[in-house]
């Protein structure tokens, strides 16, 4: 299939077909806030300001990676980087491999207009440093865009289901090579089945600016290839592999404790999201559920963004955390 037809149907798919993990969960529900009684402090005294990737952020959150490159693409990234300059919160644009091999699909990733100051990360896969791609490409994704940083994402089994790009031998090396070679932050992560901890160890010592553990819960990208594949899900076992996101991010914390954490994988409340920063997480990622609002408008961004954003300050507020690094470690399992 046409990269331009796949990514209109991944948007089809995942507005409209059952693309959550049927049995797995994010894990976050076996954990519970260490509630207090009395937090010594007003609401309003809870900051959700940080800094991530060098840049200022109203609150830890990130607007995931989902499109670019098909006739609504464009629409749907200006929607969510208009909501992200209002709000103040980071975006990762979606996979721009094909704007590098297809020069007129570009636009639909061009958001610098309507967010000129919001943190972007710019995204490509990993696996293409197997297929020919080198920091030259790197380069050239980020500055295309005006992005601050570059995502890569790592997705065997997603690549696999699709019958795509599957040759993930010697990848470490050549990351380790094209990270020297680039100016600015690099961040790696998964699509969705979950980084582990010995994963996470093998990437000791190389100069990651952080890493997005993405785990499992939310949506299962196997399964969403499955239905653009097929229709249907036809390996519904194979579609249930991944870490869930509270284990993934607790081995990534255990494995590299100095490495900045994004969590994202099935959180869909700023009660997860608080959950995810007493765990060790530095912040959250959120995808699937901003495409409606997306296509609705920056508006309808703008108003679920507040929702969820007022939610995580009121949980924090609930533990007694007037940061979200204060967060850290308020949680208990259940």
């Amino acid at each position: 299939m046409d990269i331009t037809a796949r990514k209109r149907k991944h948007l089809e798919v995942c507005l409209e077909g059952p693309v959550n993990y049927a049995r797995l969960t994010t894990g976050l529900e076996r954990y519970r806030l260490a509630y207090r009684a009395l937090p010594e402090l007003r609401l309003e005294d809870v900051d959700l300001s940080t800094r991530f990737l060098g840049k200022r952020l109203a609150a830890p959150f990130l607007i995931g990676a989902m499109t670019g490159g098909e006739e609504h693409g464009g629409r749907i990234n200006r929607a969510l980087a208009e909501a992200a300059e209002r709000v103040g919160v980071g975006m990762m644009l979606g996979s721009q491999r094909v704007m590098l091999e297809k020069p007129e699909a570009a636009s639909s990733f061009q958001v610098r207009e309507v967010a000129p100051t919001a943190l972007l990360i710019g995204n490509l896969g990993l696996v293409q440093l197997n297929r020919g791609y080198t920091a030259a490409h790197l380069r050239r994704a980020v500055e295309a865009v005006g992005a601050d940083a570059l995502a890569l994402h790592a997705n065997p089994l997603q690549e696999a289901v699709q019958r795509g790009d599957t040759d993930f031998a010697g990848l470490r090396a050549k990351l380790g090579q094209v990270l020297g070679e680039v100016p600015f932050p690099v961040l790696l992560k998964e699509v969705g089945h979950g980084f582990s901890g010995e994963v996470a160890r093998g990437l000791a010592g190389l100069p990651l600016a952080a890493l997005d553990v993405a785990g499992a819960g939310g949506t299962s990208w196997a399964r969403v290839e499955e239905l653009v594949r097929y229709g249907e899900v036809r390996h519904p076992e194979l579609c249930e592999v991944g870490l869930p996101t509270a284990q993934a991010l607790i081995e990534c914390r255990a494995a590299l404790p100095g490495l900045p954490l994004v969590a994202s994988g099935g959180i869909r409340s700023g009660t997860d999201a608080a959950k995810a920063l007493a765990l060790g997480a530095q912040a959250v990622a959120v995808a699937r559920p901003l495409l409606g609002p997306a296509l609705q408008g920056p508006e309808a961004v703008v108003e679920w963004l507040e929702d969820f954003l007022w939610e995580l300050r009121a949980a924090l507020y609930a533990v007694g955390a007037r940061t979200p690094a204060e967060a850290l470690g308020r949680v208990a399992a259940v």
